[in-house]
């Protein structure tokens, strides 16, 4: 089998579009940089999985049945309802952190477990309805009408990994230890600024759904 049956001649133009894409922050990035400086790659690993997982579960839906849930305002509204109040009790949980806390040696910490750490980021991803219209908006506007099942289906996995390989890249970068002693001292401060850029987030959600 021939590259075009796996991928169309616009993949070069949607693998550009999704890593800029990558490079602005948004909630997941602010929740991983935050686990990452405190608990280093152990403790944020599986959070960058579960992001990965989580943009894989809106690469199906905008592949396969995107129409149904665009269509179901109420399913939309609870989707956007409760990632509002996903980001605002995660951004809250941040920004009490306390510099007593972070005084800690690195090793002392309690890492998070693999399951908590893979709901964070997985609950993260899909509780942000954004990324089921980013998704869908690259798939039909860049890869247009002609592209196959297969193209799609090899974009979508192109676009998981791209997500799980930068997310870890961040938390590995974040948890060395010649960034992290910089930081030591400074660690209630970085995971506040996150949590304020979380509740925002969550904030924003709800105002323009009023706006609406």
């Amino acid at each position: 089998m021939s590259y075009s049956t796996f991928f169309p001649v616009a993949f070069p133009a949607l693998a550009f579009a999704h890593f800029v894409a990558l490079l602005s922050p948004g909630q997941d990035f602010f929740l991983i940089v935050a686990h990452s400086i405190r608990h280093k790659l152990q403790g944020s690993r599986f959070i960058c999985l579960g992001v990965a997982l989580g943009n894989a579960v809106y690469i199906g839906v905008a592949i396969f049945g995107w129409t149904s849930i665009r269509d179901n305002k109420v399913m939309y509204l609870l989707v956007e309802v409760l990632g509002g109040i996903y980001l605002l009790w995660l951004g809250i949980a941040l920004f009490r952190s306390t510099k007593r806390e972070t005084e800690l040696h690195f090793e002392q910490l309690e890492i998070p477990t693999a399951k908590k750490q893979l709901m964070l980021g997985l609950n993260s991803a899909l509780l942000n309805p954004k990324n089921a219209l980013f998704y869908m908006s690259l798939m039909t506007v860049i890869l247009g009408s002609e592209v196959t099942l297969i193209q799609q289906i090899s974009c979508g996995l192109w676009m998981f990994f791209a997500v799980l390989i930068w997310d870890l890249l961040i938390a590995s970068l974040l948890g060395q230890p010649r960034v992290q002693k910089p930081l030591s001292g400074y660690i209630h401060i970085v995971e506040r600024f996150a949590g304020l850029i979380l509740i925002s987030f969550g904030i924003a959600l709800f105002v323009g759904y009023l706006n609406f």
